[in-house]
């Protein structure tokens, strides 16, 4: 319990330096759970269940409300407008990711793996620092927003497959886990173009308490029927997320946020605790390395996806650098792929730091490019 306490108000106070410093609290929390699990500062044990418990709650509540964010209708219509810059945006940052993990010898799990984590934006920070920056109601932000769709829908596809890979099951037994999730979001998006409400109607509920329950319950059964059928967990939740609309979904989020808040930082302490802080350092350089590298491919996909929709350079510059950040989606990858042991104990510290580098660098690069593109602007003016 001591443990415990400690762990949660260490958390309160890591947050509120987030909040002064203008970043996402992410980065933060993973350092805390460097810091006291195995081969940090202060070992902690004996939270070890609660805490695993915690953390996969914490991914559920993640991608439930990732999910309430996006209407069915949405999700279609932005697949239609996005799917080149989906799938640029795919080959640009994925590939690195796939590279570096071939290079360093991990074999193509560790490559599908390390794929997904350089490939996802963080969708959680980019719209926070959005928000925070008074750009929602930007021309460049719907395009954004697009890009985030697809990727969110990709994700639902590529998370079976990797779960599938990780379980070593076999090629048939793998199509089969992919088929399962393909008709799962089929199925889902029709019945939630057509029968939205009725599901709406059976969550919803006046009472607070009540709402709550069957939220969080019907959010947990089907994400464990999901992880039952070789889907993922996260993927069943998103797919609830979606099924919910209209003020019903407006009201989940607003009851549910501060639940996610408090198990999504659990989870990424228990993604820090299971990391040993002594093997990120010889994985910085190429941390480094990648984060070079893929803020690059995702300022470009973001340019020109902008460029597409007729926005001028300074807009593009905004949609490019609102993608930069990586965040929660990378680290459920790497932490499955840890889980699982079929990868190399390194992805883990190499996903950390990378993480760490990106989570910071997204939202610093969205508040200073304004003024970074009109120094620039001048200059070439004065020449």
């Amino acid at each position: 319990m001591i443990q415990l306490g400690a762990v949660f108000f260490g958390l309160g106070l890591l947050g509120r330096v987030a909040r002064r410093a203008g970043i996402s609290p992410i980065p933060l929390y993973l350092i805390g759970g460097l810091a006291f699990g195995e081969g940090g500062l202060i070992p902690l044990h004996g939270i070890e269940e609660f805490t695993h418990l915690a953390s996969e709650i914490g991914v559920v509540l993640l991608l439930l409300l990732l999910g309430l964010e996006y209407s069915a209708s949405e999700l279609t219509t932005g697949l239609k407008k996005s799917w080149m810059a989906g799938v640029l945006d795919l080959v640009l940052n994925a590939a690195p990711g796939a590279i570096a993990a071939y290079l360093l010898g991990w074999g193509t799990v560790g490559a599908l793996a390390m794929a997904g984590v350089t490939y996802i934006s963080s969708s959680g920070i980019v719209a926070k620092v959005l928000g925070d920056l008074g750009r929602l109601g930007n021309r460049e932000t719907p395009v954004v927003l697009s890009v985030l769709v697809f990727e969110d829908l990709a994700m639902a596809v590529y998370l079976p497959v990797l779960t599938a890979v990780l379980a070593g099951v076999s090629f048939l037994g793998g199509l089969t886990s992919v088929g399962i999730s393909l008709l799962a979001i089929t199925v889902v998006l029709v019945v939630a173009l057509k029968y939205g409400r009725f599901i709406s109607a059976i969550v919803d509920s006046p009472d607070h308490e009540v709402f709550l329950l069957k939220l969080l319950g019907s959010a947990l059964l089907v994400a464990g029927i999901a992880s039952q059928l070789q889907v993922s967990a996260a993927v069943g939740a998103f797919l609830l997320g979606i099924a919910i609309s209209g003020s019903t979904a407006e009201n989940a989020t607003r009851l549910l946020e501060p639940l996610r808040d408090l198990f999504a930082a659990m989870f990424f302490v228990v993604f820090g605790l299971n990391t040993d802080p002594r093997s990120i350092p010889p994985v910085l350089g190429i941390a480094v390395a990648l984060a070079a590298v893929t803020t690059a491919t995702k300022v470009f996909t973001g340019w020109w996806a902008a460029k597409r929709q007729g926005i001028g350079k300074m807009g593009r510059m905004r949609a490019g650098v609102a993608l930069v950040a990586r965040g929660e989606f990378s680290i459920v990858i790497a932490g499955l792929a840890v889980a699982s042991g079929q990868v190399h104990n390194d992805l883990a510290a190499l996903a950390t730091a990378y993480v760490l580098l990106m989570a910071i660098l997204g939202p610093i690069a969205a508040k200073y490019v304004e003024p970074i593109g009109e120094f620039f602007q001048r200059r070439r003016q004065m020449a």
